[in-house]
């Protein structure tokens, strides 16, 4: 009881103490980060626009990235490297510069939507020709497979406005690492609106209520249609009283009964089931894991690999969906973890 109270206390000091002062912070702050942006003069783009965030202290570009950054330009987007990093060593300037229609480099002010509003408003978008505007981030690892299909399936005759996964926790949203706004929305008074009050606050839980959620609240409000490619309800229906008999046979077994990765994958299955049961939201791209990767889905958040916050019971099994699943390649994202991980294992 005492503990309910110190966090409704704690809850209550940050947003009634903390949250002001932060906006108070934004407020002085320039609106506009830009340190260098490449090419000079008029920058030209064609219809389909992905601005593409990026973060990395040392000033380098991922591997991995340059492939994402490749895929979306093989499918007729125009790139726009926003890094928040202050500055990129020239090798991997010259590696973005070859697959990008341009690059921004700004201050790490304002998270994501600080980046993509900069960028939204340096290069005046949406233009009168823009038919689409992706905002995508480098916190996932893939794409595992080719996204023509995903691509594919963001059909703006269904929605306004597309996200690969949505998410019921704290309220319903898009998950931001991947949203794409169509026609309609681009053209709305909502778009405008919400971009024109985006803010360099610094903090990263205010973002993330008022943004990275509040975006899709935003956007629903001002009547547009917003749906994700892979859907909440398909994923958790994939795990089925099915799969738990299935699990508890084999735990019969003298393997089954001993064997931790057996008992990692119940404990998981049990773990969104109870889920489902309660009416709990669960995280598609952590809890969801395997269901996502089985389905297609082409990417793995760098967070559940480096740090498994929410302690996802079946993690392990990575690289067996990816290669064995899936068919596609897990070295890539080794090679990631190898410089990532301190004290564990892939």
């Amino acid at each position: 009881m005492i503990k309910h109270q110190l966090l409704l206390l704690r809850s209550f000091l940050k947003w009634q103490l903390l949250v002001p002062l932060a906006r108070v912070v934004a407020v002085m702050r320039r609106p506009r980060q830009i340190a260098l942006a490449w090419p000079e003069g008029e920058i030209k783009l064609g219809p389909k626009v992905a601005l593409f965030m990026h973060f990395d202290g040392r000033g380098l570009v991922r591997e991995q990235v340059l492939h994402y950054i490749a895929e979306l330009k093989a499918n007729d987007r125009d790139v726009v490297f926003v890094t928040n990093s202050g500055r990129l060593k020239p090798a991997a300037l010259l590696a973005v510069q070859a697959l990008c229609a341009a690059v921004i480099v700004r201050k790490n002010i304002g998270y994501d939507f600080g980046a993509w509003r900069d960028a939204l408003d340096y290069l005046g978008l949406p233009r009168a020709e823009t038919q689409e505007v992706i905002l995508a981030n480098d916190s996932v690892f893939g794409p595992l497979t080719p996204m023509t299909d995903t691509l594919r399936r963001l059909n703006y005759n269904k929605a306004d406005i597309w996200g690969l996964t949505e998410s019921w926790q704290l309220r319903y949203h898009l998950q931001s690492y991947f949203l794409a706004f169509g026609p309609a929305a681009l053209r709305s008074e909502t778009f405008r609106k919400f971009w024109a009050e985006v803010m360099p606050v610094p903090m990263k839980t205010y973002i993330v209520r008022e943004y990275e959620v509040g975006i899709t609240q935003a956007m629903t409000k001002g009547g547009l249609r917003c749906a994700a490619v892979w859907k909440y309800e398909d994923l958790v229906r994939m795990v089925s009283r099915a799969d738990v008999e299935k699990l508890i046979a084999e735990e019969e077994t003298d393997l089954g009964k001993q064997d931790p990765l057996h008992i990692t994958r119940k404990l998981q299955i049990l773990r969104i089931r109870d889920g489902v049961a309660r009416r709990m939201a669960l995280n598609p791209t952590s809890d969801l894991w395997r269901q996502l990767l089985v389905s297609g889905f082409p990417f793995i958040k760098r967070e559940l690999l480096r740090d498994n916050p929410t302690r996802v019971e079946d993690v392990g099994d990575w690289v067996e969906v990816v290669r064995d699943v899936m068919g596609a390649d897990p070295e890539p994202i080794l090679v990631d973890l190898r410089q990532m991980l301190k004290g564990g294992a892939p």
